[in-house]
């Protein structure tokens, strides 16, 4: 092989990796990742009494946050905790009654619907069962 060709063999190769290098984060940033659906049905989210009214607690329901929110009625509900925007995780706003995303100032009613903002979908509601001293929160069927 001669010093030219193998110069522009090294050049091209390398022009090749570092576009790879800055396309492939861009890409995996851009493109939605195929998240595993839980098999978990049900997760104890709170004691009873632990939740004062008008408050919310974030808890783990399989790999992703939820939240657990008990009204200024004490109603309880529960909602998927991440933003359906970016993926950012959503904080209960007494003062509002809301859902608020930081990352974008995307805005959710209680009942999970999208009030401002850039989220495309509404937040995924969950039911809610107090079961003895436990609060108890599942996917719906």
């Amino acid at each position: 092989m001669r010093r030219r060709s193998f110069i522009d063999v090294f050049f091209g190769g390398s022009l090749l990796a570092t576009a790879a290098a800055f396309l492939y984060p861009v890409l995996r940033y851009i493109l939605p990742t195929k998240a595993l659906a839980s098999s978990q049905k049900s997760v104890t989210a709170a004691k009873v009494g632990e939740l004062p009214p008008n408050a919310a607690k974030i808890f783990k329901f399989g790999a992703k946050p939820a939240v657990l929110v008990n009204t200024a009625e004490g109603r309880l509900i529960a909602l998927a905790a991440t933003c359906t925007h970016l993926t950012c995780t959503v904080r209960y706003e007494a003062d509002s009654g809301t859902l608020f995303c930081p990352c974008h100032n995307g805005r959710f009613d209680l009942s999970g619907a999208v009030l401002s903002g850039p989220p495309p979908a509404p937040l995924e509601t969950y039911g809610v069962l107090v079961a003895g001293e436990e609060i108890v929160v599942a996917r719906k069927s």
